[in-house]
Order: C-alpha cells, then sequence, then structure tokens
C-alpha cells in the first residue's frame, strides 16, 4: 500500500505550481542576475576581514612557533 503523504505532497506540489503560475504570485519582475555595488563592496569588506583575521592568527602562530621549547630537567 502506498503512503497517502506523499500523494497529497505531490499533489499540493502540482496545484501550487499551476496556481502560482496563473496567478503569478511567485514571479519577481526584477533583474536577479544584476550585482550591485553594495553586493561587490559587502564582498570586498568580508574579503579583507578574513584577510587581517587570518594575517593576526598567522603572526600568533608563528610568534608561538618561535619560542624556545625548554626541555624537562632531571629531578
Amino acid at each position: 500500500m502506498h503512503d497517502p503523504l506523499i500523494l497529497l505532497h505531490a499533489v499540493h506540489a502540482v496545484v501550487h505550481s499551476w496556481w502560482s503560475d496563473r496567478s503569478g504570485a511567485d514571479r519577481i519582475d526584477r533583474d536577479s542576475g544584476a550585482v550591485s555595488i553594495e553586493q561587490v563592496l559587502w564582498y570586498a569588506a568580508a574579503a579583507v576581514s578574513v584577510a587581517v583575521v587570518a594575517a593576526i592568527i598567522w603572526s600568533q602562530i608563528r610568534t608561538t612557533a618561535s619560542t624556545p621549547v625548554q626541555s624537562p630537567s632531571a629531578p
């Protein structure tokens, strides 16, 4: 026996896609492929901040790695 919920979801998906095509409710009337200067600036700011954080962490690693390790002394 088939699961009735699967049939219900399938019918719902078909009806919803048919209704949205006819009513135009899900259509977006703007150009979604264009990239605004604001988006470019946000991505550039994110890249710069990641680079700054990476440089700070790398300098801390280099500082810690350059300190000599003391060998344990015998009691």
